[in-house]
């Protein structure tokens, strides 16, 4: 994910989008424990994913009202 596609979302959009990133980083996480993880980079793509999303609704929160 981009972080011009994460730009147009709202801060709704934000929260739903990180909590089914979280979920799927979970069920990895327990992949990876059971030997079973396929593509270990996809947890890596996730966590940065996350925290572009952590950053962009950290701007929209800080954002002064115009």
């Amino acid at each position: 994910m981009k972080f011009t596609e994460i730009k147009d979302m709202t801060q709704v959009e934000l929260a739903a989008k990180g909590r089914d990133l979280r979920s799927e980083m979970f069920n990895l996480r327990l992949q990876q424990a059971s030997a079973q993880l396929e593509k270990p980079a996809r947890l890596r793509t996730l966590r940065r994913d996350i925290a572009r999303l952590e950053t962009r609704s950290s701007q929209l929160r800080n954002q002064k009202p115009a």
